[in-house]
């Protein structure tokens, strides 16, 4: 699929996805299916972009093409009496393509275009939260390149990185919005993992990737009467470590992960903090099909500060509430044939809330705003080995 078609498969959709953080837990269905696990067990191509090490599983070729419909649940209550209202922004399509083949005895070669972050608000028509709209889109095409050797494999990912960020609302009945930001920048991952009878693990590291969106930031504080210095929002850099170990016809995995959103610039600025990912995974595989179940787990990056931080708080709650802590996931996969497999998966995270005590415009009195979120998400992929 270009490039270009898949770019405008997710301008069309509302992409308002936040999951750890602003992350997905996870890419492609079999991933999915065990919360998010990637680090330390091969999925073949599926694996490129969170362990690229791990494509050396593969025979000969593998391409798989895919993707989840996210379906997030966000209500926020203006703390005015008019109770909570529900945002619009409730579907989206998330697509991925992956392809990896064996090159050479030790070389293998990746290619791949995943959605891989997002999220965002939709209330423009409900003037008591401001008719807020926002939407951050990311999307990562990578050529994963990896090296085998014995039972150790390594692999390194330059990544080309697609963003889109749009902010409006409604202020004293001035609205404030520069109209959609894009940009593209690059990156890189790094992969680690090893290999031994029943045991795999895996390491990684993705680089941070400072995304400029001219006119989002700084225009949308503005109408909050801050003076605010840039347009970066920064995709944060993530490292990690995980392993499998197959007993039978079981397979259990764990990964821990740290996103560094602290460090992010913009993320920072609002005061979001460094995010520890927990997830565990099983898995049962007979010849022709096999059934997997998850867990993940992530404290919410948004802390509550005081009153001297209403805006700050306000906008986290209301335009970008990535609260959601707890993800349980199931799913499994059929193969047809030698050539032709079939993944599905299914995650839920548990609904989250969190309020926080704010000023009111005449810098007095003080309400407290509150806001919800859970999420439904199912992914299908269709898998060719050749």
């Amino acid at each position: 699929m270009p490039v270009r078609s898949i770019l405008l498969l997710c301008a069309l959709s509302l992409c308002a996805f936040a999951t750890n953080g602003s992350n997905l837990i996870g890419y492609g269905a079999k991933s999915r299916a065990m919360g998010g696990i990637g680090i330390g067990m091969s999925y073949g191509a599926e694996s490129g972009l969170a362990n690229g090490a791990l494509i050396t599983s593969i025979e000969k070729n593998e391409i798989s093409f895919g993707g989840t419909l996210f379906m997030p649940d966000v209500s926020f209550d203006n703390g005015l009496g008019s109770g909570a209202k529900k945002s619009k922004a409730d579907m989206s399509i998330i697509p991925e393509v992956s392809l990896a083949t064996k090159v050479g005895e030790r070389f293998f070669l990746g290619v791949g275009m995943w959605g891989t972050a997002g999220m965002g608000v939709d209330y423009r028509r409900e003037s008591d939260n401001f008719n807020m709209v926002t939407n951050l889109q990311l999307m990562q095409f990578g050529v994963p390149l990896a090296y085998r050797y014995d039972a150790i494999s390594f692999a390194f990912t330059p990544l080309i990185q697609y963003g889109s960020l749009d902010i409006s609302y409604n202020a004293s009945g001035t609205t404030q919005g520069e109209g959609v930001a894009q940009d593209y920048r690059l990156g890189y991952n790094l992969g680690v993992a090893y290999k031994a009878d029943n045991l795999s693990v895996g390491a990684m590291y993705k680089s941070q990737i400072d995304m400029e969106y001219s006119g989002q930031l700084s225009t949308a504080m503005t109408g909050f009467g801050v003076a605010y210095p840039n347009d970066t929002l920064s995709t944060p850099a993530e490292f990690g470590v995980g392993a499998s170990y197959g007993y039978g016809k079981s397979t259990f995995a764990f990964d821990w992960k740290q996103i560094r959103y602290g460090d992010a610039k913009g993320f920072k600025d609002f005061g979001w903090e460094n995010q520890n990912v927990f997830i565990v995974g099983y898995e049962y595989q007979e010849r022709n099909y096999a059934f997997r179940v998850g867990y993940n787990y992530a404290k919410s990056p948004i802390p509550i500060r005081g009153l001297a931080n209403t805006v700050e708080n306000t906008m986290n709650l209301l335009g970008f509430p990535a609260i959601v802590e707890s993800h349980i996931s199931a799913g499994g996969s059929y193969r047809f044939n030698e050539t032709v497999s079939f993944d599905l998966a299914y995650v839920h995270a548990i609904e989250a809330k969190e309020s926080a005590r704010v000023m009111n415009p005449d810098n007095v009195t003080t309400r407290v705003i509150e806001t919800k979120h859970s999420q439904s998400s199912l992914s299908l992929q269709l898998n060719f080995l050749f």
